[in-house]
This record gives structure tokens, sequence and C-alpha cells, in this order.
């Protein structure tokens, strides 16, 4: 089975989590797995009060390569992942990603290797801003 990529944007809009959920969600599919990585409050120990995601520009097209890559890797009816850049609060959602598949062991197994792969190939960088007044930058090559 090809999935269908409903979704695989980069952007600097707030996600809409339910709207991706329905958009992606098929009537053939007993399972519907969403992750949501949210920007938390702490990172090795520092409080976090913010991040700002920057983007290459190529960055659109290499999240939509993964999620065709994922669609064909994995026997699942849709999956949409979208990345948020720009400057977010802690408790944003900077990454969502949503599968849907006949059964929760091929929906789960494809959500985590979206989610790995997003990681690891998407240029994206982040500059974390910390409580006490300093930065850093991560995820830079």
């Amino acid at each position: 089975m090809s999935a269908r990529v409903v979704s695989a944007v980069v952007t600097e809009s707030a996600i809409d989590v339910a709207a991706l959920e329905a958009a992606t969600t098929r009537p053939a599919a007993g399972a519907i797995v969403t992750f949501r990585g949210a920007v938390r409050n702490h990172d090795d120990g520092r409080a976090v009060d913010a991040i700002e995601y920057s983007a290459h520009p190529s960055a659109s097209q290499i999240i939509r390569d993964v999620a065709c890559d994922m669609s064909d890797a994995f026997d699942v009816h849709a999956l949409s992942v979208v990345h948020r850049i720009g400057a977010l609060s802690v408790g944003d959602d900077a990454l969502v990603a949503v599968v849907a598949a006949s059964h929760r062991k091929e929906a789960f197994a494809c959500l985590a290797a979206l989610v790995d792969e997003v990681k690891a190939r998407l240029p994206i960088w982040k500059l974390q801003k910390f409580s006490d007044g300093t930065d850093e930058w991560s995820n830079c090559p």
C-alpha cells in the first residue's frame, strides 16, 4: 500500500493538531497515532524560557522527501508531518507527526521512524534562550 502524504511542511504558523489529525484520518485506519514535540522548560539542568528555530532554504523539500520515504517504507494509509520555525514559547508544538494505519503496530513503527528521520535529516537549528539571560545554539552543523 502506498500511503498518501497529507502534509509535510515547515511553517512559521502555529500547528493545528486537531486539523492535522482530521486530515490524516482514513476510514480504513484502525490506528491514528500522533506525536507532539513541544518546547520544554529545561535542557541539561538549565531553565529554558523560549526557543527560536531557523531553517535552511532546503528544509521544505527535505521534509517532503522524508515523508515520502516513510510512506513508501511502511504499510500505512496516510501520514503528515509539520515542523515549526520562528520564536516558540515553552509548551508550543515544534514538531507534529500523525500516521494513520490499519493496525497500531504499523502506525507506531512508522511514526517513530518518521520522527527519527525528520530529526536526523531536517536542516533546522535552534537557539535556546535560558532563564539566566544566556542563550545557546544547538543542532548546528
